[in-house]
């Protein structure tokens, strides 16, 4: 480090989705006492550790528009050529003039172009280090998409490649990629595993109960149709009520409740990356199992949701199904969703805010990972922060994922939806009783 005493963290997106680079910027705050420039995009606020730190400043750059439905279509290429030239010139004008010079840029990848080219013209106008911190490969992301003999992937490849050997320094965040960039690319990296701030932590029964009060209503609606989890919940987690889906205050103290649903977590922004249709399927296979299991038959499922509703405790539970996040195909999924019609099995989508998707994943009971990886060499922020609140983790088995999950130590992998439905159903086995005890 210089004497500026100053560092720039950039990311070309949305910075209130962008956890490992919200960490950076506040252990660059905190352990090196630094003050901190974060010039990213808006849309989701940041978690309130950044917003109130004094050394923390967030710079937030406009966004190219969205291309209007009715353009021609000899406009299109034109424009997207467009996009990168602006976002190149607003990036520069942000690094080079907005913020005081810094004595370091540590800037995210992918994307790639045009930040790796942006930030380190602005490393030489202002004669400051450039970091790299390779989250995955971008051209394979967009590979994805245009397929992998494209020629806009092999000249997005050069310009990966070109740029971010000229960085003075470079982390990654899996052993996997470190090898690919040394043997590959030429790029020597330090390996910099991800690790949970304090504030990802197993969430007390209080906590539980007031982050329930506060997503009553989005609990008790379904999505679009009648199920397990909306039946009978009209009216819980509503301020002035001291009953929730998942706990009953009596007094003072608070207890979860024996017939409760099994809550399950799976982050994602609904990219082509993260094969969702595995979740869906292995909800339906679970819902069906148990019913076998259970000798049930079709005509017993308002029944069935009466007896829950009155406290009645089942071998298995029900599963509700949280999913956060935001992106492309999250509708195409929620329609599939409102099609499943399941006896025990319900699906709630929604988007949190920084402080409170912490404490979810402090309240659930299991974690779902679908990230799959474009290179096969990145690692799931999400499983980190999973493990950071103390919760196991079921996740599609790919290249690399066994330097996160340890097999029957902290989670559990599979590679098709029979198997995760495997495994929701031994996760589950016996649930009434484990909640028996941690009442008492």
């Amino acid at each position: 480090m210089g004497k500026r005493g100053r560092a720039c963290v950039v990311v070309l997106g949305d910075i209130g989705r962008s956890p490992r680079m919200q960490y950076h910027a506040l252990s660059l705050a905190r352990q090196a006492s630094l003050q901190v420039d974060i010039v990213a995009y808006g849309g989701s606020e940041p978690h309130m550790a950044l917003r109130e730190n004094q050394s923390i400043h967030i710079h937030k750059m406009k966004q190219w528009p969205t291309i209007p439905q009715g353009l021609p279509k000899m406009l299109k290429p034109f424009m997207l050529l467009l996009k990168p030239l602006f976002q190149f010139l607003m990036l520069l004008w942000y690094l080079c003039v907005k913020i005081p010079p810094p004595d370091v840029f540590l800037v995210q990848n992918p994307p790639s172009v045009p930040t790796l080219v942006a930030v380190k013209w602005a490393s030489w106008l202002r004669n400051a280090k450039f970091i790299v911190d390779w989250h995955n490969f971008g051209y394979t992301l967009l590979a994805l998409s245009l397929g992998r003999n494209s020629r806009f992937v092999t000249v997005y490849r050069w310009f990966e490649r070109h740029y971010g050997k000229m960085a003075h320094g470079s982390l990654c965040v899996t052993r996997a990629m470190q090898h690919e960039l040394t043997q590959n690319w030429g790029i020597k990296a330090a390996v910099l595993y991800d690790q949970p701030p304090e504030f990802f932590h197993p969430a007390s029964l209080e906590e539980k109960h007031k982050l329930f009060c506060r997503l009553g209503k989005h609990i008790s609606e379904s999505q679009g149709v009648h199920d397990c989890a909306s039946h009978g919940a009209v009216g819980m987690g509503s301020p002035n009520l001291n009953e929730t889906l998942f706990t009953t205050m009596v007094a003072d103290d608070i207890f979860l409740k024996p017939n409760r649903p099994a809550l399950v977590v799976s982050s994602t922004s609904w990219t082509a990356d993260e094969d969702f249709g595995i979740l869906l399927e292995a909800a339906v296979m679970y819902d069906r199992r148990v019913a076998a299991i259970l000798n049930e038959d079709d005509s017993t499922v308002e029944v069935l949701w009466n007896e829950m509703s009155a406290g009645k405790e089942c071998l298995y539970p029900r599963l509700l199904f949280i999913i956060t996040g935001k992106g492309p195909e999250k509708e195409k999924y929620e329609e599939k969703i409102r099609r499943l019609h399941l006896k025990r099995v319900a699906f709630r989508t929604m988007w949190l805010s920084a402080e409170d998707y912490p404490l979810l994943l402090g309240s659930a009971d299991l974690g779902v990972c679908l990230h799959t990886s474009s290179s096969g060499l990145d690692l799931p922020m999400k499983v980190v922060d999973m493990f950071g609140c103390g919760l196991p983790v079921c996740a599609v088995a790919y290249s690399c994922i066994k330097e996160l999950v340890k097999v029957e130590k902290n989670g559990l992998l599979f590679s098709s939806s029979s198997e995760l439905a495997d495994e929701l159903l031994v996760n589950f086995n016996y649930f009434v009783k484990i909640i028996f005890f941690m009442n008492n």
